[in-house]
């Protein structure tokens, strides 16, 4: 009857333990801060020798932190949350695993460490998106989740066979140390399988299918995929890997290029889907996408891809767990035009959440505001078209939060009335209201003093180059919060003034067409990938039954029937026999005849 009690105390006990650990980390020198530490020795084999080590760094400090922060907010929110599931011990289990996997992943000192939690969050994730496994959708879109990270899994560990092959260890500090003896076409390769797997965890094109059905999922298990723990790894490895990067250019842009594209793909998705969750979905990879452009831009954007992953934890944890408080006073209704007016009836759902809203489209002074636009600069510094895409993707996402909002918690009611809407109870609304000071004070905290990216410094092997903005700093804010204004009107005038049909009109545009079909995302992925892979399953079914099953069943067959043939001759006749050796006796004479008479 304590299960869930005891699943909420291992999560805050990580997270003083951290705090602690903070603390003594201030007070050391930079030189001194990294804390190391082996374990035992895990894979002991000739050529390779690795051993199980933790490594507390600046990098991985603000990681811990977020995890076990954030994370036990939305341990204690699920008390609530989960109150009548038969199942809630084995769910609170499930989230201590997936925590303890992402607390591995960030603190491991090798690659293989780094792999084992890396698998460890796929594996908690599959548990928890289909824990709900009764429901096919759920079981479903965990086996997609599943499947999809499989193939960036892949991608990590292909990159950790070359550096075996090319350095001959897979710790950090035997391969970052010896990076610079390197051809930059190996490096490079690392770099691209690297990024593949980072698709695959952070839900990055062309890897991204997964993340919008993921929330079949209890509510809170998409607010630790999306803030906390499974879709910042892919982050944490391409920052982590900054000395490989650093030092392979076209890896490095792939990645930028990457984060761009699924910037605007996530983005465009958000701005067509009626489910409250989806919506917040695709804001999470298009949020992801800002943060992997940011770590595409090299030294000049590693602090800010972790700066803004850090605020994107409190606004995107309190968007999701404010999005489960209204399906939790909806009967779990998650469509939005099933909503509306819901601002008087949940005042505190509407206040925390309208936080998340405001941090995540970057009205100062949240959160997002200082992140978000430390990214848009570093990308007008380094790239104009990189930073076009930024600014666009501000302004949508203006649109299609403000979208949310409104259809959530303005206009007419437009439930039935088997909904009785309600407040949630103090043990959701706490984590809550946590997570909005968090939207609303951790942008100003990182950034004062640049204090984050001092923090950092030390933790890259480059130091940042700072190209020339070509405008004033005060300039480009106002024309991002222009342009972010310029979203909030549209989606106002589009859904603020008008009527919002409690069904989806069917017959829209292609592009909508396209963003409620994510943006044939599946549709590509089985006609590239699905299909023709059933054909060559296909093919080499008939290979093995008819040529490798054929050749060994085929001669057992033929000495069978050769058998069944010769038997034929064994007549029982005694004159047959007779005539048979006279035959033989007069062949054999007429041979030998032959051959005296040449």
């Amino acid at each position: 009857t304590w299960g869930h009690l005891l699943g909420c105390v291992a999560a805050l006990a990580s997270f003083v333990l951290g705090l602690a650990l903070f603390v003594q980390m201030l007070g050391r020198s930079d030189a001194e801060r990294t804390v190391h530490q082996e374990l035992f020795t895990w894979v002991p084999v000739q050529g390779l020798n690795v051993e199980f080590g933790i490594q507390l760094d600046q990098l991985s400090m603000c990681f811990v932190l977020l995890i076990t922060g954030v994370g036990s907010l939305i341990h204690i929110y699920s008390v609530g949350y989960m109150k009548d599931d038969p199942e809630r011990r084995l769910f609170f289990g499930y989230l201590n695993l997936f925590l303890a996997a992402m607390l591995i992943l960030v603190l491991a000192d090798n690659y293989l460490g780094l792999y084992l939690g890396w698998e460890g969050v796929g594996l908690a994730s599959y548990l928890l998106i289909g824990f709900w496994q009764h429901k096919p959708t759920a079981a479903t879109a965990a086996k997609k989740a599943f499947m999809v990270n499989r193939v960036g899994d892949t991608g990590l560990a292909i990159a950790m066979m070359i550096m075996f092959a090319t350095f001959g260890s897979i710790s950090f500090a035997d391969v970052f140390g010896t990076v610079d003896d390197t051809s930059e076409g190996v490096l490079t390769a690392i770099g691209l399988m690297l990024l593949l797997a980072a698709c695959g965890k952070s839900a990055q094109v062309p890897l991204q299918s997964w993340l919008g059905d993921a929330m079949e999922g209890p509510t809170p298990v998409s607010a630790l995929i999306h803030a906390a723990t499974m879709v910042t790894a892919g982050v944490y490895l391409i920052v982590r890997s900054d000395a490989i990067f650093d030092l392979a250019p076209n890896a490095q842009l792939a990645v930028a290029i990457v984060g761009a594209v699924t910037l605007l793909f996530g983005a465009i998705i958000g701005c067509a889907k009626d489910d409250i969750k989806k919506a917040l979905a695709a804001s999470t990879m298009s949020q992801i996408g800002y943060m992997v452009l940011a770590a595409g831009l090299g030294p000049a954007g590693y602090a800010f891809a972790i700066m803004h992953l850090l605020t994107h934890g409190f606004f995107k944890a309190g968007l999701f767990l404010g999005a489960g408080s209204v399906m939790h006073a909806m009967n779990d209704e998650v469509n939005m035009r099933r909503y509306g007016g819901l601002r008087k009836l949940l005042p505190i759902t509407f206040i925390t959440f309208g936080f998340g809203y405001l941090a995540i489209i970057g009205i100062p002074p949240f959160a997002g505001f200082f992140s978000k636009d430390k990214i848009i600069e570093a990308a007008f510094a380094d790239n104009l078209a990189l930073g076009i895409v930024t600014l666009l993707g501000a302004g949508i996402t203006a649109f299609y939060m403000t979208r949310v909002m409104i259809m959530t918690f303005f206009g007419e009611r437009r439930w039935d009335d088997t909904a009785h809407p309600h407040e949630a109870p103090n043990v959701m609304v706490w984590p809550m209201i946590i997570l909005a000071i968090g939207s609303l004070t951790s942008g100003a905290l990182l950034t004062a003093g640049s204090s984050l990216q001092n923090w950092l410094a030390p933790v890259w092997s480059g130091s940042a180059e700072h190209h020339e903005l070509g405008i004033p700093i005060w300039l480009l804010t106002v024309i991002t919060l222009a342009v972010v204004l310029v979203g909030v009107a549209i989606a106002y005038r589009q859904y603020g003034t008008r009527t919002v049909p409690a069904e989806a009109p069917e017959e829209v545009g292609v592009l909508t067409t396209a963003a409620r079909r994510d943006l044939y995302g599946d549709a590509f992925n089985e006609a590239a990938f699905m299909r023709p892979g059933q054909q060559a399953t296909r093919a080499l079914v008939v290979v093995d039954e008819r040529g490798i099953d054929g050749a060994v069943t085929g001669i057992p067959k033929v000495i069978d029937a050769s058998s069944r043939e010769l038997r034929k001759v064994q007549t029982g006749f005694v004159r047959s026999y007779a005539l048979t050796m006279l035959a033989g006796v007069l062949f054999v004479t007429a041979a030998m005849l032959l051959v005296v008479v040449r």
